[in-house]
């Protein structure tokens, strides 16, 4: 047998060992790489992302370099569990820590974050997530022209509230954001920007988008983690009986889905148009533009229990005019929503999302916020 066999078989029984089966820093399965400087197994796009640490990591294929024997002992001698009890000793609880879904942005500063800046080793480490005030300039998308302007953005632990002022010397923002209804996302396709983050909020009880971004996928990043910080110091006052456990879910949380599908009026007479979809868990909202500012419309999403439901395919009379044949019907106690899909892979995946919504347990919230909806609507 080779050297190199020996070595990837000796690799493949390191890789055996609890924690090894995982990337080490996105948690994707079955690491086809290593880290023989770190001594962490990784993905294939976590490895990519260590090749622009050269300094601090050395990375290898499994089976396809050549590892010396002192390598392959330092990954024994090491490995994914223990190298987290290391490098991840002191995460801060609201801290994001990306999957191999997420984002490249996200993945390299947590990557970076780890390794090169060190930022979790050391017990008691002052992190800039939590100085109460955050102030910088982001670029943010024009409402009406869409162009991209810099932007003087201020993050207020104190008083709870995200703000953003048009002129770098204004006194006045232009909008007060409160902290509790935020959420921010990552969208660097939707936005064609490596580092493109939408934040969400209620404004009069409709969902405002904004879209920003930061040159500087550090600064985008550690934006975005201050802003959990200061929403889990809110939550933390607001419900002071809660656990880190029940109130981290709470914080930015990532689309369950999006894209286009078409749909017709409350008469189900009017053409079926395309429009852009979001489903942020019980809410359904569709857009002309991926980037509009506003939503053209929202649906509420309860449970199957009150009669929610969703269902293949469109009423026997509907008169679809439409360019797309995939139909889905959602069932409200108010009325019928008639949707088509391109395909019958997005419709089967769209079907998917609303029944697992539908399926779960509405919270206190959810019953306000459905009962705020039949107000308006």
């Amino acid at each position: 047998m080779s050297s190199d066999s020996r070595s990837t078989r000796a690799l493949k029984e390191i890789l055996q060992r609890p924690g090894n089966d995982a990337c080490a820093d996105c948690g994707a399965p079955d690491p086809a790489w290593g880290s023989c400087s770190l001594g962490v197994f990784i993905c294939l796009d976590c490895s990519g992302l260590h090749r622009n640490l050269p300094d601090m990591s050395k990375v290898k294929s499994i089976t396809l370099a050549h590892w010396d024997d002192d390598e392959i002992q330092f990954m024994a001698d090491n490995g994914n569990e223990k190298m987290k009890s290391k490098y991840e000793a002191e995460v801060p609880v609201y801290y994001y820590k990306p999957t191999h879904r997420d984002c490249q942005v996200l993945r390299e500063q947590w990557i970076r974050a780890k390794y090169e800046r060190k930022e979790f080793a050391e017990p008691k480490k002052p992190y800039t997530y939590e100085e109460g005030v955050r102030e910088g300039f982001l670029m943010k998308r024009g409402r009406d022209n869409g162009q991209f302007l810099s932007r003087r953005f201020v993050l207020s632990e104190r008083d709870g509230t995200l703000k953003y002022f048009t002129k770098h010397d204004a006194k006045e923002p232009k909008a007060v954001i409160k902290v509790d209804s935020i959420n921010a996302t990552f969208q660097p396709e939707k936005m064609g920007n490596p580092n493109g983050l939408q934040i969400t909020y209620l404004k009069d009880y409709n969902t405002r988008n904004i879209f920003v971004f930061h040159e500087s996928g550090k600064e985008i990043v550690d934006w975005y983690n201050s802003i959990r910080s200061v929403q889990l110091h809110y939550l933390k006052v607001a419900f002071p009986g809660a656990t880190d456990a029940e109130l981290v879910p709470k914080l930015t949380r990532n689309f369950l889905k999006e894209g286009y599908m078409e749909k017709t009026g409350p008469r189900q007479t009017e053409g079926f148009k395309k429009r852009w979809f979001t489903l942020d868990h019980r809410r359904l909202m569709y857009f002309k533009d991926p980037l509009d500012a506003f939503a053209k419309g929202e649906v509420f999403l309860g449970n199957k229990e009150h009669g929610y439901n969703v269902l293949a395919g469109l009423p026997a009379n509907t008169h679809c005019n439409g360019a797309w044949a995939h139909g889905i019907t959602i069932e409200t106690p108010e009325r019928c929503f008639l949707f088509t899909c391109e395909t019958e892979a997005e419709q089967l995946e769209w079907i998917e999302r609303f029944d697992e919504v539908m399926a779960a347990p509405m919270s206190p919230q959810e019953y306000s916020m459905e009962a705020m909806f039949k107000r308006r609507h």
